[in-house]
């Protein structure tokens, strides 16, 4: 987790915060099912998409103007993808 997303978590508001909390708990739900070759991508309701202009950076939605950006980092551990999140916020933390 980058600093300018234990920044953003700090500016989000009581309600935004559980809402993330909740698309993160899903997020991690389907990185499991991918990583097993159940499924091939993230539910459309987090809409995780690539960042346009930007690599290696996608964002998944967790409210109409909540945004979390991420990249994949480097194998922690063998088989698992690791997430190292970006930033938190409105839609403007997009590049």
């Amino acid at each position: 987790m980058k600093p300018a997303f234990r920044r953003g978590l700090r500016h989000l508001a009581p309600a935004q915060a559980a809402q993330l909390r909740s698309s993160l708990r899903s997020f991690v739900a389907d990185l499991r099912e991918i990583e097993e070759g159940r499924i091939d991508w993230f539910r459309p309701g987090l809409r995780v998409k690539k960042v346009v202009g930007a690599s290696n950076v996608y964002e998944m939605s967790w409210a109409p103007d909540g945004r979390a950006t991420f990249a994949w980092g480097s194998e922690q551990v063998s088989g698992k993808r690791h997430v190292v999140w970006l930033q938190v916020g409105s839609h403007d933390i997009l590049p």
